[in-house]
């Protein structure tokens, strides 16, 4: 199987693994057949995950917020207490290279980079391991990069009882891009991202039909961002991409 262009926040249908320990980081994968309208997107969504507001965003689906029941708060807890030491080695990005994580779209100017592992990706499409994040959160510095944060991935097609199995949704909401549509391949470079694209105007199927494009339900799988150095769960599982600073 051939993996395909992915976040983690991904698509996590890949099947290229990278060895835990490899001693040189591969490249990220092309976009598949040369699709450079899936490509601009894709890059697209990073930038706007950097900066875009959750609610009410019509190429966004968040997952329910549930009441709050015995044992989430502890839940939740014992998923930071798990994840945060397996993140200390990672504070030197260049162990996170070492290890299988690739930047992703490293050329773009973003407030949060994305560092990704296929492998992990791909695993946890069958289960959710705490301590093994798709992606690592990354602040640019003059230094290089500095960790903040985490984020997991879960199945496009998880159902709300899923999400909840692996994190607690009185906690935090996943998320998913949707309604996104792509114009003709090889147009990308001329085509009107104002309405194509994960922050366009066209999010209906025929609307985009319409406009010669391509629509896609949803782009990637479930994502959800833990900031496991923050001092409270509301700042440890923030929406909000510009409030947890590195530490």
């Amino acid at each position: 199987m051939r993996a395909s262009h992915v976040l983690t926040l991904t698509l996590l249908l890949l099947a290229a693994g990278v060895g835990a320990a490899s001693q040189q980081a591969p490249k990220r994968p092309p976009p598949a057949d040369g699709d450079d309208g899936r490509a601009h997107a894709e890059e697209a969504v990073v930038e706007s995950m950097t900066g875009h507001h959750m609610h009410g965003n019509p190429h966004l689906r968040l997952s329910p917020r549930r009441p709050e029941r015995p044992g989430d708060r502890q839940r939740s807890a014992a998923i930071v207490a798990s994840l945060k030491p397996a993140l200390e080695r990672y504070r030197d990005y260049h162990v996170a290279l070492q290890n299988g994580y690739v930047i992703f779209a490293p050329e773009i100017q973003q407030t949060i980079y994305h560092f990704t592992n296929y492998t992990v990706g791909f695993t946890e499409t069958f289960q959710f391991q705490a301590d093994h994040a798709t992606s690592l959160l990354y602040r640019k510095t003059k230094a290089g990069y500095d960790l903040i944060g985490a984020m997991y991935t879960a199945p496009a097609n998880a159902s709300e009882f899923d999400l909840d199995a692996r994190v607690p949704l009185s906690v935090t909401q996943w998320h998913q891009h949707i309604n996104i549509c792509l114009p003709p391949r090889g147009t990308a470079a001329n085509a009107d991202w104002k309405k194509f694209g994960p922050e366009g105007s066209i999010v209906a199927a025929d609307a985009c039909r319409a406009a010669g494009g391509r629509f896609f339900e949803r782009l990637f799988g479930w994502m959800v961002h833990v900031y496991p150095f923050e001092k409270t769960l509301e700042q440890i599982w923030s929406m909000d991409p510009s409030r947890p600073e590195a530490r």
